[in-house]
């Protein structure tokens, strides 16, 4: 990982340390295996790298449907 502001190279440990988060958390949000965070983690994490909480925790672009979804997208009524 690189501090994109200042292209200094973080590994889990020193990132973990400029932020103050375990090196667990931030593992887990680098794979994958972990999709959110604590909003103090959050802040800590976006400070020590120097970017905005949403180049983190951005929505994607396009939602899946799920159970709550209809079956059909709605349509525009003529």
């Amino acid at each position: 990982m690189k501090h994109p502001g200042r292209g200094i190279p973080y590994g889990y440990d020193s990132l973990a340390e400029a932020s103050g988060c375990g090196r667990g958390l931030i593992e887990k949000l680098a794979t994958g295996k972990q999709k959110t965070a604590d909003v103090l983690d959050a802040t800590a994490l976006v400070r020590a790298l120097g970017v905005a909480i949403l180049v983190l925790f951005a929505p994607k672009a396009s939602p899946e449907l799920d159970e709550t979804s209809p079956e059909e997208p709605p349509t525009k009524k003529e």
